[in-house]
């Protein structure tokens, strides 16, 4: 899996021949706990928006902090694989921390792509991309489509209540 790269990695390694290209570096960040076409379609979009897309991805420790105990249903480095696939995410870099901000600072991205539903004075890292010159763009989500509701489909359809 040639796109998941450490962020020490990236940063040493693989930015630096971005940055000399003057590549538009893209970041997002997220769970995507069982991928559907609303990960897909937000993920080409914040990918539109440059020349490379970073994706942090938590890591089951942190996606377990955030959601809670059951969560996550698929584990990082099958997730890493899936996303590995699109072709819309060049690099991956997996993350612990409850928020990407430390992955933020360090890669100072041109773009700070987040969904809409966060406003955009409570994206994290937001202050740290405009201060290097960046900019936060907020990507339209697809309205329903959300792991949540995966879940709560196939224990409606399988006679179960969601915990």
């Amino acid at each position: 899996m040639k796109k998941l790269v450490s962020l020490r990695t990236f940063v040493s390694k693989e930015l630096p021949k971005l940055r000399k290209k003057r590549r538009k570096v893209v970041f997002t960040n997220g769970c995507f706990d069982i991928i559907h076409a609303g990960h897909v379609r937000y993920l080409s979009k914040a990918r539109s928006l440059g020349d490379v897309l970073v994706l942090g991805l938590n890591s089951d420790s942190s996606v377990h902090s955030i959601k809670g105990p059951t969560r996550p249903i698929v584990p990082e480095g099958e997730r890493a694989e899936v996303l590995s696939a699109l072709s819309c995410i060049d690099y991956i870099v997996l993350f612990s921390d409850p928020t990407p901000l430390k992955l933020i600072e360090a890669i100072e991205p041109d773009i700070l792509a987040k969904g809409a539903d966060w406003a955009a004075k409570d994206i994290v890292g937001g202050e740290a991309v405009r201060r290097a010159g960046g900019r936060i763009a907020r990507v339209t989500l697809v309205k329903g489509k959300s792991t949540t509701n995966i879940i709560k489909r196939i224990l409606e359809l399988h006679g179960k209540r969601p915990a």
